[in-house]
């Protein structure tokens, strides 16, 4: 595949407390070249499902407004999403067919075929099949192939991992990115994902627990023998921390999530017990103190029942700590946690990594990509480029003569302003609405609320 004519393929991780638009093309090397990054605070996604369709329409075109700052020339129609929520389920089915030409060696198409004879399973009313994933086929009676094509045989079939989700959060999806001038290529579960940015060949061979620790919800993917054997939507994530610490410790949402990010532990007994954390008084009230080991006792409590969640899945499927000998890996943003490592190892007895999507990036990506909470966006990206390559005739190349920055900056805003949304899909005209809008009221993205909130 020449690099030069692949296309530029953009991952849209809309989450619960932000979302990403990340422009990336693989080079010659097999490493994602990033050509834009733009990020915005989230504030129409509450536990992975979008609520408000307005709100959610305004941050997708902010985080848009900042990719395009990163690079003038990029022009952006399609992307790749993420979907989550508690909403998503899955199913084991079986299905095979019968070949028409069995003296003939099995094509890639009818591999298809019996892809897309799954997507008639029954589900329950109101739900809506997100994938299909192949697990393992068969061929008469030859049992585990990975890849049947070039195979003979009077009949084929797999067992089948399904995703199902809600029809209306799927729709509330597809609506608000369409609203943004937008086209959903395709809608992808965030644990698999955040698994491609995050797992090599040798993890899914030793199998691995894939957990991404998110604003709003905790997805978990499961590898066993190079397989997908599971996946699960935990309705628990960073947020529910924030929330507890505000409302156990009396403080501001703001100084909570202050308070997590710079002295939170996961592990209580590693914290000490006679240190002090002082949140100004509101209003001429005194100033409070705040035990840092109270603080690590109460992220101790909520991340417990996230990997207890963990615990319950893998037993569900007959994997533990005798099977999965490659552990958990920690991704998402909440995988930052101090001492989470040691939490999620003595509650799951596996050992444990903080998994970073360094692997597939190009040496020109910026440093902030390199944290957990862009795997989702990165991994994205990859399942995109899994689609072109197996059918790259139905790619675009129309971008193909966008050239990678010399140096990629940090896109400078996250808030979002009021936008007059048009739907319209002409992304060049949105573009340059966008920018005037917004050049004058652009401020440091990464700028740290802690600073300003515990003194």
């Amino acid at each position: 595949m020449n690099h030069n004519e692949s296309p530029i393929i953009v991952g849209l991780d809309i989450g619960t407390t932000k979302i990403a638009a990340i422009a990336g093309r693989k080079n010659e090397f097999g490493k994602l070249e990033i050509l834009g990054f733009g990020r915005a605070n989230s504030n129409g996604v509450q536990h992975g499902q979008v609520l408000n369709i307005d709100q959610t329409i305004k941050a997708i075109q902010q985080a848009l407004v900042n990719c395009y700052e990163s690079n003038k020339d990029l022009e952006i129609s399609e992307v790749y999403v993420g979907i989550a929520g508690h909403h998503i389920k899955s199913l084991q089915t079986r299905g095979d067919i019968v070949r028409q030409e069995p003296e003939n060696e099995i094509q890639s198409w009818e591999i298809d075929q019996l892809i897309n004879n799954q997507r008639k399973t029954f589900i329950p009313a109101g739900d809506q099949i997100i994938d299909v994933i192949p697990q393992d086929f068969h061929v008469d009676n030859i049992q585990n192939i990975k890849d049947p094509v070039g195979f003979n045989g009077v009949k084929v079939g797999a067992n089948f991992h399904i995703i199902t989700g809600d029809r209306n959060a799927i729709r509330n999806i597809n609506r608000a990115v369409q609203r943004s001038g937008l086209e959903t290529k395709d809608l992808v579960l965030q644990p698999l994902a955040s698994a491609s940015a995050v797992m090599s060949e040798i993890d899914m061979e030793a199998g691995v627990a894939i957990l991404d620790i998110g604003g709003g919800t905790s997805d978990l993917a499961v590898f066993y023998e190079g397989i997908l054997k599971h996946t699960a939507v935990i309705p628990f994530g960073g947020e529910n921390i924030t929330n507890d610490i505000r409302l156990g410790l009396g403080v501001l949402k703001s100084q909570a999530e202050a308070m997590k990010v710079q002295f939170g532990s996961a592990l209580a007994d590693e914290a000490k017990a006679n240190a002090y954390i002082t949140i100004p008084g509101l209003k001429g009230m005194p100033a409070k103190e705040i035990s840092v080991k109270n603080l690590a006792q109460i992220i101790q409590a909520r991340m417990s029942e996230i990997l207890d969640f963990v615990s319950y899945h893998l037993k569900q499927v007959g994997l533990d700590s005798r099977a999965l000998n490659g552990g958990v890996i920690l991704t998402g943003g909440g995988s930052q946690l101090k001492h989470l490592i040691q939490l999620t190892e003595y509650t799951t007895g596996l050992n444990a990594r903080i998994g970073l999507p360094n692997e597939h990036l190009a040496p020109n990506h910026i440093e902030e990509l390199k944290k957990p909470m862009y795997a989702t966006c990165i991994g994205l990206i990859l399942k995109g480029y899994s689609d072109y390559e197996h059918k790259y005739k139905e790619f675009s190349e129309k971008y193909k003569k966008v050239e990678v920055p010399k140096t990629l900056t940090v896109p400078t805003s996250e808030i979002v302003q009021p936008v007059t949304e048009k739907d319209t899909h002409d992304i060049t005209e949105r573009k340059m609405k966008f920018w005037d809008k917004f050049k004058h009221n652009l401020i440091d993205m990464f700028k740290e609320e802690e600073d300003q909130i515990i003194k």
